[in-house]
């Protein structure tokens, strides 16, 4: 396998939805339902998916859009969001993870192990956790690619080795109960009012001004660039929206330092993958190995570091779990953190064909899973219920995805 960088062109632009096509309103009403057809306006299609779940939920609970159960929303969502920005860094390279909860689990597990039962200080403790999940992602992405076992195969082999060793670092009690500290205070501190207002309008002018120097650059380089009336639009849907929410959560406890947290790590990576070359070449190899391979891509390297990372962030989203819920146990990493860390980018349009996404679609898409797991518990459905509710919305947005990558083949696009 190729390792070396040969001096070729750049690959091209990701195919999220700023570089997929000519970015402009709709002309009509054919162009606007053939461009959801083709998955082009995937984050509308979210959405839109968004406000009819809470419209559904508010219609038949009135405490849904309450301002203490957003802020409960807000919390439970937190760990599964991060742990899908790892899975959406797979999903890009065409592959799978099935480890990502037990690897949730265990890492979680060895921080508080070390914390509690070694003395050892939080932030020693996490970045030994984080440093674990690491070494079992390089793990899992050398053996894959090296002897090109599927990743199904080995990531399903993870799942089943790292929970045993999960239940072998909890010991024979089999649960740890974290320690008052930094590491219960990651989901438990709250900004004040005024600090939650500044955090927001700090945030909407750095989205805005990253907004509007991707556009200049894209118009600069003479490559499409979307009108300034979406670009004005999306600012606004962005400053409107995240004030709204800063207003909601101050009649609570305010915003949950967790949701700063976890936007802190998307922005990161999304600028990581789409304006790095690194990031670049994941697109690239997701989209097709073989020509990114000839391309001089560093393919081995691409899907180690991916699988390193992925994993790392199922560590980051393992300790935010336990902080939430102020222990680690057995069952840490279980039940169905895998399903929605894994459906939640899938129903917000990353691809499972590789090449296409963005990480943003692990924020959006936990925000449907959780809307519609907390929809439910308010509403006292069974368990059984939720999981086939859950179920059948992945496997929509499998059947869209699929046809979308039909409806791009036939337009001529990949």
């Amino acid at each position: 396998m190729s390792t070396t960088e040969a001096p070729t062109p750049p690959p091209a632009e990701p195919e999220t939805e700023a570089a997929a096509q000519k970015e402009s309103l709709p002309t009509s009403a054919r162009d606007f339902l053939n461009r959801i057809r083709t998955g082009d306006l995937g984050s509308l299609r979210v959405l839109v998916l968004l406000a009819i779940v809470w419209a559904i939920f508010q219609s038949q609970e009135s405490r849904f859009l309450s301002s203490t159960n957003i802020v409960n929303l807000s919390l439970q969502i937190t760990a599964v969001a991060l742990i899908s920005v790892g899975v959406v860094l797979v999903l890009l390279l065409g592959e799978i993870d099935l480890s990502v909860g037990a690897v949730s689990g265990v890492t979680s597990a060895i921080v508080a192990v070390l914390s509690v039962k070694h003395g050892w200080a939080p932030v020693p403790a996490i970045l030994a956790g984080v440093l674990a999940g690491a070494a079992i992602g390089m793990f899992q992405g050398f053996i894959s690619t090296k002897f090109g076992i599927p990743t199904f195969v080995v990531t399903l082999a993870g799942l089943l080795g790292w929970q045993g060793l999960q239940l072998k670092v909890l010991g024979e009690t089999g649960t740890v109960n974290l320690l008052p500290g930094l590491l219960t205070d990651l989901a438990g501190k709250f900004l004040a009012d005024s600090v939650g207002w500044i955090v927001a309008i700090v945030a909407v002018v750095l989205y805005g001004l990253a907004t509007l120097r991707g556009r200049m650059k894209r118009v600069s380089a003479g490559l499409n660039a979307p009108s300034m009336l979406l670009v004005g639009i999306r600012i606004g849907a962005v400053a409107v929206g995240g004030l709204l929410f800063v207003y909601v959560v101050n009649k609570d406890r305010g915003v949950p330092m967790a949701v700063v947290i976890l936007l802190a790590f998307v922005a990161a990576f999304d600028f990581w993958t789409r304006r790095t070359k690194f990031g670049r070449h994941i697109y690239a190899v997701g989209g097709n190995m073989e020509a990114a391979r000839r391309a001089g891509i560093n393919v081995f390297r691409v899907r180690v570091v991916v699988f390193s990372l992925a994993s790392a962030m199922a560590a980051v989203g393992g300790i935010m779990a336990a902080s939430r819920l102020l222990a680690v146990n057995q069952s840490s990493g279980g039940s169905d953190l895998l399903l929605n860390s894994i459906a939640g980018p899938v129903i917000a349009g990353t691809s499972l064909f590789g090449g296409r996404g963005n990480v943003w679609s692990a924020l959006l898409g936990a925000l449907v899973i959780g809307s519609i797991s907390n929809g439910m518990d308010l509403l006292a459905y069974t368990s059984a219920t939720k999981f086939m509710v859950t179920g059948a919305v992945l496997l929509g947005a499998v059947v869209l995805d699929s046809a979308a990558r039909m409806g791009r083949a036939a337009s001529g696009r990949v």
